[in-house]
């Protein structure tokens, strides 16, 4: 027994016009980083250009699964593509983590050895990436928490925005002072800005394709909840998991007085059921399955 809801792909938010936007921006912020890497030396510019690349590719997957999140559902795909934004997020995460163990790597390296910047071309360039990366994040601001991949999306231009700041900082201490490895600082503080919140982002992602338990929900508390309804014995093959963001699922079976099959007030005990996981959890889809106390001598031995 359960409920049918809808999850059609035409009631989710469209971000693709967000996501193209913040793309071509980023597009132009990669040429222009490219050239000022080239043109003043610098590993900073450098780092945040190749940054700037798996930007591209990581706001183009995204812009991928926003158009795929969209798509309706069929026999052969019952919940659609909504699943893209979590593997588009996933993706994304890793592609960041490999960038920055290599840009960390690559600045103690030239802390060691530090090469000859030219400080005025990295805050041309810097303050031409700061200003791009900044309307990027007024774009995606109002849709960063929608999904993991706005979320995704949202943060890799904050990570570029943040690189800007310690490009400039760098090219501003080299310029005053001639201390070479204040590129190779900025390259350092680069790395640890792009790890901790890739990591976290990449866990989420994980759980979610893992169908772990939702972060907001205690099955603990859910079992009590439904043991606390009348006529109920049991509660056992409770699980729960995240299809897509905004998206959790619950499924019980759920051991009743014989005499609810043969009085006819299973119906009701659903919907009462049902209403009090989506009111009390926030899990408006579950699908509950009702049983007498003999059928546990009928159920195969890995149900628990």
């Amino acid at each position: 027994m359960g409920a049918d809801h809808g999850h059609a792909a035409a009631d989710l938010v469209d971000h693709r016009g967000r996501l193209a936007v913040v793309l071509g921006l980023t597009v132009t912020v990669l040429v222009v980083e490219v050239v000022g890497a080239l043109v003043s030396g610098s590993l900073a510019l450098l780092a945040d250009a190749a940054h700037m690349l798996t930007d591209v590719a990581g706001l183009t997957l995204g812009l991928v699964a926003a158009v795929l999140m969209r798509r309706p559902a069929t026999d052969a795909r019952t919940w659609g593509y909504r699943r893209a934004e979590v593997l588009a997020a996933a993706a994304q995460a890793a592609v960041l983590l490999a960038v920055g163990i290599f840009v960390l790597v690559e600045a103690v390296r030239r802390m060691i050895d530090p090469p000859d910047v030219t400080s005025g071309a990295m805050l041309l360039f810097g303050a031409i990436g700061l200003v791009a990366n900044l309307i990027g994040l007024l774009v995606l601001l109002g849709g960063r928490s929608a999904n993991l991949n706005m979320r995704a999306a949202f943060l890799e231009v904050l990570n570029d925005a943040l690189g800007s700041v310690a490009v400039l900082l760098a090219a501003g201490v080299i310029a005053v002072s001639g201390w070479m490895r204040a590129d190779a600082v900025a390259s350092l503080v680069i790395g640890l800005l792009i790890i901790p919140r890739t990591f976290a982002l990449l866990r989420e992602a994980v759980d979610v394709l893992l169908e772990s338990t939702p972060k907001h929900l205690d099955l603990a508390e859910v079992r009590e909840r439904i043991l606390a309804l009348p006529h109920v014995q049991d509660v056992h093959d409770l699980h729960a998991s995240q299809v897509a963001t905004g998206l959790p699922v619950l499924t019980a079976h759920v051991v009743v007085d014989d005499s609810c099959f043969h009085d006819g007030h299973l119906g009701s005990m659903l919907d009462e059921l049902q209403h009090a996981i989506d009111r009390d959890f926030n899990v408006e889809h579950s699908t509950i399955q009702f049983e007498s106390g003999s059928h546990a001598d009928h159920e195969h031995q890995t149900h628990a």
